[in-house]
């Protein structure tokens, strides 16, 4: 199940590719839609894909999810009050650390892609937002609707996802309980350790003081 939950999240991790002055000017909900079409597009041609290349995913991820995520945010969000604690060197670690876990996590669910559909809500937007939510749901035969929500912020670079909400639970929400479970644990070393290690693992599960 959270395999099928993550695809739409996928679907935005491997980006716009338009220019950078041209997305600056995208709406977030034109941003939403248009990469989930394009990476539907990607996975239905693309046969390393279809047969599970995780190289290949790996490096279509890589290569395309930088341009709408904002990962220093996201991490900053997920630790909270902790953030502040933390030094230079390991506000780095944990934000590439952060984003390796899932990056890898939200990988191996690209080959979890067979007949889903997604479907956006209408959207409404004020020229002076800064901060609005792009509502989906993923449709699958035989199965409820699950609604994904993405949370968009205004940059001078454009809109970037700074959360989603799968079916009520937001990401950062979730991961931020776990580290800082890990944090009281084992300080900030200790949870730049543990998603170290879920990293390579490839988990889904959030950090926990046990590391698994």
């Amino acid at each position: 199940m959270l395999r099928s939950f993550l695809l739409p999240l996928l679907a935005l991790l491997l980006g716009f590719n338009a220019p950078a002055a041209l997305a600056a000017d995208i709406p977030p909900d034109v941003l939403a839609r248009t990469t989930t079409q394009e990476v539907i597009t990607i996975l239905k041609q693309d046969k390393d894909l279809q047969r599970g290349d995780l190289t290949r995913v790996h490096q279509l991820v890589e290569a395309k999810i930088l341009p709408n995520f904002d990962f220093n945010r996201m991490t900053q969000l997920a630790l909270g009050r902790h953030w502040s604690r933390a030094n230079a060197k390991q506000k780095q670690e944990l934000v590439t650390e952060f984003r390796n876990l899932l990056v890898r996590t939200y990988s191996s669910s690209l080959t979890a892609f067979t007949d889903q559909t997604i479907d956006f809500k209408p959207f409404a937007m004020k020229p002076t937002d800064t901060d609005v939510t792009v509502r989906s749901e993923i449709r699958q035969p035989g199965g409820q609707p699950i609604p994904i929500n993405y949370s968009f912020y205004k940059t001078a670079f454009g809109w970037k996802v700074y959360d989603v909400t799968i079916d009520g639970v937001s990401l950062i929400t979730n991961y931020r309980s776990s580290f800082a479970s890990t944090i009281r644990q084992s300080g900030i070393d200790g949870l730049i350790k543990t998603l170290a290690a879920q990293s390579a693992r490839g988990t889904a599960a959030p950090a926990n003081g046990n590391g698994s």
